[in-house]
């Protein structure tokens, strides 16, 4: 067994705090008790080995949920793969991640969706993936729903490129509606952009490229929510940038449009003045736009608006982000630097409370992509972040593969401590442990 001492419990499901500690089946990964300790002495005393794990000072909160993260694998290894992203997801408290179906080949069949499954599961963490709305990512044919959902899929989107035919995206939404599947979308038409990664405005100017208007995400956003209510799917703007898309989607919300929406850390901390500032490092699709953009997406995250921090982790080689502003790839890691600059960016700023940031990464996600996770109560699965919410640190390297990151070298607050997935400790930098 494991016991959790002296912790202070966050659980954003139930909105319940306090002191507690929390013992754990080794043999079932599952929470046993929780509460003060002292009427299990008994129990505990009796038990024929114990790991004791002292978290004084630390809040223990659920496992994070990443929906947003790309592992690179298979086709793309050298730039990230399953195995070294899993090592960055635990060192960030992440115990569960939905990869997208971007690889090569594309996760659009039942073969590499096993292949997906089968290595997440010899991993520490919980890989899940979605899988392609099209066929090859082509925007053309519909993959088999259906069949993909009983392989193990648990959502669709096209992630990194739009789905621009509007009978297509329609056709994609009734089907998932029958299914009761939930839908993501890519929102940029690239009919607007003239060199992607870049938001049009200071940035582009500062380059002397086109860039990406923020036209480039409202118009699709607007398309498919209108999409949303004639059909009634479940929706998720993903990486959601233009503070004209909040409130489009603050506003169906209000009609009882089924429409969800997710942030990325990059995009409520940086503005375009990081992308002049760090190069290439700040390039992503869609593009740091705004600090009126930045703000909205704030208050979005604050009414419930958007109801999901994710990252977008998306690793690239040094020689790629090496490469000129409008020939290297978007995209930035952010597994590790998540909880972080969530309590950086919006905790220490009064903007969220601790509670109310981890309900965006923990209950919010796991309900809207149907997983029996994201909560701290006796059977739950034992998936636990400890972090200390106060701790300072600079950030100097990364357990993944790539370090494409504008935030190495930032000194960030909100250390993570340790990381539980299945009641076994898979990250720990503080080695508080005794063993009884």
């Amino acid at each position: 067994m494991l016991l959790i001492k002296n912790g202070y419990i966050v659980d954003p499901a139930s909105g319940k705090e306090g002191k507690q500690d929390i013992l754990i089946s080794d043999e079932s990964g599952r929470i046993l008790r929780m509460g003060d300790g002292k009427a299990w002495d008994i129990a505990i005393s009796a038990a024929e080995h114990i790991t004791v794990y002292d978290a004084e000072g630390l809040t223990v909160a659920p496992g994070l949920i990443d929906t947003h993260v790309h592992f690179r694998d298979p086709g793309f290894t050298y730039k990230e793969d399953i195995d070294s992203g899993s090592l960055a997801a635990a060192a960030g408290g992440v115990t569960s991640v939905i990869l997208m179906a971007n690889t090569k080949p594309t996760v659009d069949n039942e073969e590499t969706l096993r292949y997906v499954l089968e290595k997440g599961r010899s991993t520490g963490i919980r890989v899940e993936s979605c899988c392609a709305v099209t066929k090859g990512l082509q925007g053309q044919k519909l993959t088999d729903m259906s069949a993909l959902l009983r392989a193990g899929a648990v959502g669709f989107t096209d992630d990194g490129i739009p789905i621009l035919s509007e009978q297509m995206a329609k056709q994609a939404m009734e089907q998932a509606q029958r299914l009761g599947t939930v839908l993501s979308f890519h929102e940029e038409d690239p009919a607007y952009i003239h060199n992607n990664g870049i938001n049009a405005g200071k940035a582009s100017e500062h380059y002397g490229i086109g860039g990406s208007p923020r036209e480039a995400e409202i118009t699709m956003v607007e398309r498919d929510i209108r999409l949303a209510e004639k059909t009634g799917a479940a929706i998720c703007i993903q990486h959601i940038s233009a503070r004209e898309s909040v409130e489009l989607i603050r506003q169906a919300k209000k009609r009882g449009v089924h429409v969800h929406a997710e942030a990325t850390p990059h995009h409520f901390t940086l503005t375009e003045e990081a992308a002049i500032r760090y190069g290439t490092l700040a390039k992503m699709n869609p593009p740091l736009r705004e600090e009126a953009d930045r703000l909205a997406i704030i208050e979005g995250l604050k009414d419930g608006t958007i109801d999901i921090i994710a990252t977008d982790h998306a690793p690239h080689s040094r020689e790629e982000k090496d490469r000129p502003i409008t020939e290297a790839p978007s995209g930035i890691i952010g597994l590790e630097t998540l909880l972080p600059l969530g309590i950086t960016s919006l905790v220490e700023t009064g903007q969220l409370t601790v509670m109310e940031l981890l309900r965006r990464m923990t209950c919010n996600p796991a309900k809207l992509y149907g997983l029996d996770r994201g909560y701290l109560a006796e059977g739950a699965v034992a998936d636990l972040v400890l972090f200390d919410p106060k701790e300072e640190y600079e950030v100097r390297g990364f357990a993944s593969k790539s370090c494409n990151s504008p935030f190495l070298g930032w000194k960030l607050t909100g250390k993570v401590a340790a990381t539980i997935c299945d009641g076994k400790i898979i990250y720990d930098t503080r080695d508080t442990t005794e063993q009884k």
